[in-house]
């Protein structure tokens, strides 16, 4: 660290942000950046930071790999943009071939690109309601799903995502989500869904049901196997797609390729973002061939969906995360981070619970003898840790959780220098 947080060149470039840039785009950490190198990320007054935030998720390769940035050069020297639809480009069937080889479907699939997660979300719908021919569906409590209209319909969280923005897509539900810590069991919220299902919603005019594997922005809360698999159960018998949300587990982040596969189901259509290409806008729903075929011709699309310099960076992705075991990786930096949580939970009560997937990891803070929620510590925590030169996200319906989203080409020592870093920040705001 050459400065304090945030240094003089951060500070005199967020007044001029403060001039110019929108007001609800607020900004987490007063940190201004000028390079990112695997783990770390350089701001603009020469601190450099052990990156737990990974551009939230979308870094499992790390900052500017060499075999990504080559292959977005290659390929912008070539052409930037035609449209798809308009002309097409071998990188994105290249690509699709290459992704669904390794994505879980038994039998035929296809796959469709466009920009972002929220993207992935809508379109997914529609596929599944264009296959379906009804027109419900059914989300969870403390689920993300995006912020454009029908993701945003679909996401749980209220504030800020959904303060003053709606009216919302209708035909939306919400069941619980087995949370364990906070006494919603598998079996109750299993039970809760069929409920609905007898009660409130027909399964006959439900189109698909969309479920997280590990919750994101709700506070990296896992589903069990069994429930998936029951989900699964339930799926088959009322002819209900079964949207498998990976925009943020997906590549490796969990030990296994896509979050699903821990629990060896196979879902109908299957949305990826986030660490598919390394930071740069691409998305993608993956399904099973004749729902993905459903919809009329030209009823999904977008100008700038499945961009030529995005895929040719997935390629490189998808060639990284292979050649250098990041799936076996994100294990292994799993174990290790878990060992240290856990052991910080001995120690510090306001730890409630660790949990999560592989290298998808979280901490939840909280007070009292009730255990309720304790935002005010996860953002200390967070603000401590940055000082020590580690950054950190938070997550959680309440914002009392801090979570792991490192770049999974991160060494054993930067581990290690960035969870000693977080137990002093621990230490300092709970002692």
């Amino acid at each position: 660290m050459q400065t304090e947080i945030p240094g003089p060149r951060s500070r005199e470039i967020l007044l001029r942000k403060e001039r110019v840039v929108a007001d609800p785009l607020a900004l987490y950490l007063p940190i201004v950046a000028a390079q990112g190198r695997g783990a770390t990320l350089t701001d603009v007054d020469g601190n450099t930071f052990i990156d737990f935030a990974g551009g939230v998720g979308c870094l499992n390769v790390g900052h500017a790999h060499p075999r990504v940035v080559d292959a977005v050069q290659k390929q912008a020297a070539r052409f930037l943009h035609t449209d798809f639809t308009i002309l097409p480009y071998d990188v994105y069937i290249t690509y699709a071939e290459r992704l669904l080889a390794l994505a879980p479907f038994s039998g035929p699939a296809k796959a469709a690109f466009f920009n972002a997660g929220t993207e992935a979300v809508e379109n997914a719908v529609k596929f599944a309601r264009a296959y379906t021919k009804r027109s419900g569906v059914i989300a969870f409590e403390n689920a993300f799903h995006g912020r454009t209209l029908m993701s945003l319909s679909l996401t749980a969280k209220y504030s800020p995502y959904k303060a003053g923005l709606g009216p919302f897509a209708p035909e939306v539900y919400r069941a619980p989500f087995p949370y364990e810590y906070r006494g919603v069991t598998p079996a109750d919220a299993f039970r809760a869904l069929e409920r609905m299902l007898a009660t409130y919603v027909p399964a006959e005019t439900v189109a698909a049901i969309i479920i997280e594997p590990v919750q994101g922005e709700g506070g990296f809360i896992p589903a069990s196997g069994e429930y998936l698999r029951a989900l699964r159960q339930l799926c088959d018998e009322t002819g209900i797609v079964l949207i498998v949300d990976e925009v943020q587990t997906g590549f490796g982040r969990t030990g296994k390729l896509f979050a699903i596969e821990h629990a060896e189901v196979e879902p109908d259509l299957m949305t990826v973002a986030k660490s598919i290409a390394a930071g740069l806008p691409l998305s993608a729903v993956l399904g099973k061939a004749e729902i993905m075929d459903a919809p009329a011709e030209g009823a999904v699309g977008g100008t700038y969906v499945g961009n030529p310099v995005a895929l040719a960076a997935a390629s490189a992705v998808l060639d990284v995360i292979q050649d250098e075991g990041l799936v076996d990786r994100a294990q292994r930096i799993g174990e290790v981070i878990r060992g240290r949580m856990l052991a910080w939970q001995q120690r510090h009560p306001q730890i409630g619970d660790v949990r999560g997937l592989g290298a998808m990891l979280a901490l939840e803070l909280v007070e009292g003898f009730r255990a309720e929620p304790a935002p005010d510590l996860a953002t200390a925590i967070a603000e401590e840790a940055a000082e020590r030169g580690l950054l950190l996200l938070k997550a959680g319906t309440y914002s009392n959780c801090i979570r792991v989203l490192c770049p999974l080409v991160i060494s054993d020592a930067e581990v290690e220098e960035a969870l000693d870093a977080w137990e002093e920040a621990l230490d300092e705001v709970l002692a």
